[in-house]
């Protein structure tokens, strides 16, 4: 028995766009994810003493997420002496 493959439907989708977009989805995948590309979105820059007061979320929890989304290269940072400045790539 073989398995037919699925039926492919050009949409004028581009698969690299989807990918690219499934990857952002996978990395955001957290309330907390979420909430920080939120607020980032509403202001152009932030800094992690700010996002972690308005999301009530411990600085080093929020550190993790943020280094973690930057190494995938959903934001970006700036320093300004000890405070990063963060806020989110243009897709």
């Amino acid at each position: 028995m073989t398995s037919t493959p699925a039926p492919t439907v050009d949409m004028g989708l581009c698969v690299e766009k989807m990918e690219k977009v499934a990857f952002i989805l996978k990395t955001t995948a957290h309330p907390t994810r979420i909430a920080i590309v939120q607020l980032l979105a509403a202001q152009e820059s932030l800094s992690v003493s700010d996002i972690s007061e308005r999301l009530n979320v411990e600085q080093s929890l929020l550190s993790h997420y943020l280094s973690g989304m930057k190494l995938k290269g959903i934001l970006s940072s700036t320093r300004d002496g000890k405070n990063i400045w963060r806020w989110s790539k243009p897709w």
